[in-house]
């Protein structure tokens, strides 16, 4: 058998199971950011899958101003965590921790890029099929996404009905990422 052969699919699972988690933290983060609204059925579900290790970093990191850095400790725990198994099942230990700060760095910031941009295309999806219906997520996404879309929607012309300032902000996140990914995980 090939040497990735179980390698592989654990890879693909830890990666999986961590970046899915680590969703749910980072949306913790970005419900606290955004004000979300804490009697609302999806963030009683992200307080209840990230109460316990949450409770148990409080007693030892307290909250600075309105951020609570334990969520954040939380998630670059994780980060650190999942690249640590990844590259030691595929290449061994990494020995030198500014390469594993600048990956536990990227990590993060392509995770919070992936978000904002699925909740984007959740809100105009959202906005084309159930406009005139409630929906427990649409408040929460329009609220999350409200401090990227209203300042494009300010600058762009009227389009007589037309909201291009989604798109505008697809663009600009994917140059984002395109610009600084590449610089925090070391790539040229």
């Amino acid at each position: 058998m090939p040497s990735g052969y179980f390698s592989n699919p654990l890879t693909f699972l830890i990666d999986t199971i961590f970046s899915i988690y680590m969703g749910i933290v980072a949306l913790r983060i970005i419900m606290q950011w955004a004000q979300w609204d804490y009697h609302n059925q999806l963030v009683q579900l992200i307080i209840k899958a990230t109460q316990i290790p949450v409770k148990f970093l409080r007693k030892f990191i307290p909250a600075i101003g309105r951020w609570d850095t334990a969520t954040i400790v939380l998630l670059f725990a994780l980060a650190l965590l999942k690249i640590i198994l990844i590259f030691s099942i595929n290449m061994g230990f990494i020995t030198n921790i500014f390469v594993l700060a600048r990956l536990v760095l990227a990590d993060v910031f392509s995770l919070f890029i992936t978000l904002f941009s699925a909740s984007i295309i959740i809100q105009v999806i959202l906005s084309w099929i159930a406009s005139n219906q409630y929906n427990p997520i649409t408040p929460l996404i329009s609220r999350m996404n409200a401090p990227l879309l209203q300042p494009v929607r300010r600058w762009l012309p009227d389009m007589g009905g037309l909201d291009l300032s989604p798109l505008v902000v697809l663009l600009g996140l994917q140059v984002l990422s395109m610009l600084v990914l590449p610089l925090l995980a070391g790539y040229r």
